[in-house]
């Protein structure tokens, strides 16, 4: 589940680097204009859903499925409309409604993950109806894609970028804009939080539930401030694990980003290299240096893999980062990177590389879990439709783009960020950039720049989240913020916290890891009693860290 990926606290500032961050990408919009009367959206709102079986081989029984049908613009209703695919449990004893999931991203599908992950929320079932949704662009529900094979990106370059190379590097990533535009459909153009929230009332209201109640992992959290601000009055229990960031602009998230992966990396390489069997042996000084070392070479040349594509240094990057965000991924990290690095075998590192969050850089023949597709299924009848939905019906499963999770995650921090430098000013301060990146992880530092820079070429987003989310009047919420939470720190949820208002209480999760609900039970039960009674402790309270729990089964690489 992309929510249930984590380990470590941002720790070290770059406070340069901050400055530089808002001074080159900081310049937002102006605020949005006053409310207009808005267009009829009634036959959304009197919408019925239709509860069958899951299709599907691979589907709980007891997995029910339906779809609910929204604007594709909400200013122009009859414009067109979207479907989203839906999913639930039934609640096993009696209901109070339905409590919906989000598991965070940006992109990541729903039901899928509900599907596979759906016992950790089985508590849940003695009040609620529990149901996820694909948001729109994402899984079955009208899924964005950047093309056949994904989108290759260059890095940026590592020392001075000498004339004419950050021409050429925008030159691609302008590219790789407009491949995305002709490869996701009409859907792209109203992607992004602010619409995603907009087709959550209408789940709400089609679900039967006067108010909404909520649980939201990660971006989940952010879909769920989004919807205080803009559905004030229909807000019941929302609970926010993992807490995003509403003010700080992408640049300063990228660095946050870097910083807070580069101590997971420390923290993974004091575990590993205390284990004979560490790829990297059994000197912590050199083990960091011989990571970087394999980051460059793989860039500089890189392996074979089993699906006919390579494998970059900045693959090795992405899966590094999904590897290290929970310490129970550890040991299959290490069996994966001693894999590569005794045997040239990438087989385990795509796991991780192609199962969570990256740069568009799809292996051709390898889907998210990095097991081989059928390579004909391009030549499929519908699977046009999957590329284009130009009918805004739901795709089925086996069609969703297998680069659809980074696109998607791309095309919403793009609709949800203002801020557009030009050319002249990206060209101006690549160098400046590119160090202070660096500098906040030599590991990460690229990685998390080149993920800065996708949004050049797209369309300008929206200024809603950071002028309008803000002092909310609703009742009360529960964020979770984690201690040693490496994708959103802590210090996320006390600055959300305080810019939500008093509806916000703040649980402290004194634990590892991003989001606290799957690794403390502490907070998982402190959850559960605040969305099925209501209950809060005082100040939020909060919770310790559990104790290291062994090495089981599910471990095993």
């Amino acid at each position: 589940m992309l929510a249930m990926l984590s380990t470590r606290p941002f720790v070290r500032r770059c406070a340069g680097a901050s400055v530089l961050a808002l001074a080159l990408l900081g310049a937002g919009l102006p605020a949005a204009a006053a409310d207009r009367p808005q267009p009829d959206l009634s036959r959304f709102y009197r919408q019925r859903l239709a509860w069958a079986a899951c299709p599907g081989p691979d589907m709980p029984e007891d997995l029910e499925c339906a779809k609910v049908t929204v604007p594709l613009d909400y200013a122009r209703p009859d414009a067109g409309t979207l479907d989203l695919a839906l999913a639930r449990y039934r609640a096993t004893g009696p209901s109070h409604g339905s409590i919906v999931l989000n598991f965070g991203g940006p992109g990541g599908a729903g039901i899928p993950a509900l599907a596979t992950d759906g016992r950790q929320f089985m508590d849940l079932t003695d009040g609620y109806d529990v149901v996820t949704f694909d948001p729109r662009g994402v899984g079955r529900s009208s899924p964005v894609s950047c093309g056949e094979g994904g989108v290759t990106v260059p890095a940026v370059p590592r020392q001075d970028p000498g004339a004419g190379q950050p021409q050429a590097l925008l030159r691609q990533l302008r590219q790789v804009a407009e491949e995305c535009a002709r490869n996701s459909g009409p859907v792209l153009p109203h992607i992004g939080t602010v619409n995603a929230s907009r087709d959550l009332d209408v789940i709400r209201q089609a679900l039967g539930d006067k108010k909404l109640d909520y649980l939201g992992f990660s971006y989940g959290s952010r879909l769920g401030a989004v919807y205080a601000a803009q559905f004030p009055d229909q807000v019941g229990r929302l609970a926010l694990d993992g807490v995003d960031t509403l003010t700080e602009s992408s640049a300063e998230q990228g660095l946050a980003g870097a910083e807070g992966q580069q101590q997971a990396l420390d923290d993974f390489l004091d575990w590993c290299t205390t284990d004979i069997g560490c790829p990297f042996g059994e000197d912590r000084r050199r083990a960091g240096d011989e990571v970087l070392r394999l980051v460059r070479s793989l860039d500089r040349d890189p392996v074979p893999t089993e699906f006919g594509a390579s494998f970059t240094g900045q693959d090795l990057v992405g899966a590094l980062a999904q590897g290290l965000y929970s310490k129970r991924t550890w040991p299959p990290l290490e069996r994966a990177l001693a894999s590569l690095v005794e045997d040239g075998d990438t087989r385990r590192l795509l796991g991780f590389a192609s199962s969570g969050i990256g740069l568009p850089q799809v292996r051709s023949g390898a889907d998210r879990t990095g097991l081989s597709r059928e390579p004909d299924r391009t030549d499929r009848p519908g699977a046009s439709r999957a590329r284009h939905h130009e009918d805004g019906g739901l795709v089925d499963a086996a069609d969703v783009p297998v680069d659809n999770l980074p696109a998607a995650l791309m095309a919403i921090n793009c609709a949800d960020d203002p801020d557009r430098p030009d050319a002249a000013r990206l060209t101006e301060k690549m160098r400046t950039l590119r160090a202070a990146y660096d500098h906040a992880s030599p590991v990460f530092g690229g990685y998390r720049l080149t993920q800065l820079l996708l949004c050049y070429g797209r369309p300008q987003g929206t200024d809603f989240i950071r002028e309008r989310v803000k002092d909310v009047r609703t009742a009360k919420m529960l964020l979770v913020g984690t201690r040693g939470d490496p994708a959103t720190p802590y210090r996320w949820t006390v600055e959300t916290a305080r810019r939500l208002g008093s509806s916000a209480v703040v649980l402290d999760n004194k634990g590892e890891g991003h989001t606290g609900y799957s690794s403390s039970m502490c907070v998982h039960h402190t959850v559960n009693d605040f969305l099925l009674y209501g209950t809060l402790p005082a100040g939020g309270g909060s919770c310790p860290a559990d104790a290291p729990a062994a090495v089981g089964p599910e471990d095993a690489g």
